[in-house]
């Protein structure tokens, strides 16, 4: 697996996010050696939700309103329905995303999270999955769509569920290796 010991990966979410979209994707980036950072537009906490139900809480390590994208390498979506449902309507977290995809780089978003990617504009004309409900959705956005267990399209890192995890956080650590992707630019 690539060393990521010299990366900064943001980890942008909000209260109700999937609990294992969030830890496993971490616990890949931890163990590849990336200093990681929870970005939220809440203060202290997040909270994720495991089988429909209210689970762990997960400190913020920095609040949206202070965080800059040119202080990391890559940035992590993890899904959920609440937490993407919330971050499309923050204005901050859009502008973050759409920072990314203008500097080239990667962004994996995996189930929902790619919800967030449809407010960014930032799908037209990219391949990339999610979860199936939201597919029409990405599709009558520009996205080509397809049900796949991972995604990768220049640096963009897409996955279906938490059954993808282990395909996804693979990608996504190659992807965040490999750094800026010319093909990312927006």
């Amino acid at each position: 697996m690539p060393r990521l010991s010299n990366r900064r990966i943001a980890i942008l979410t909000e209260t109700g996010f999937e609990e294992v979209e969030l830890t496993s994707p971490l616990q890949a980036l931890q163990e590849a050696g990336a200093t990681v950072q929870v970005v939220s537009p809440q203060q202290s906490t997040v909270r994720g939700m495991k089988d429909h139900e209210w689970s762990i809480e997960v400190p913020v390590d920095l609040n949206i309103a202070h965080a800059n994208p040119d202080d990391f390498d890559g940035l992590l979506l993890p899904g959920g329905v609440f937490n993407p449902d919330q971050l499309r309507q923050n204005q901050q977290a859009i502008d973050f995303i759409k920072a990314f995809f203008k500097t080239g780089k990667p962004v994996a978003a995996i189930c929902h999270g790619p919800q967030s990617l449809i407010t960014a504009e930032v799908v037209k004309g990219r391949r990339l999955t999610s979860f199936p409900s939201i597919a029409v959705d990405l599709i009558n956005a520009g996205a080509e769509w397809s049900d796949a267990e991972v995604v990768v399209d220049q640096g963009l890192v897409t996955s279906r569920n938490p059954g993808d995890l282990p395909a996804f956080n693979k990608k996504m650590v190659e992807e965040f290796a490999e750094g800026v992707h010319a093909g990312q630019h927006v």
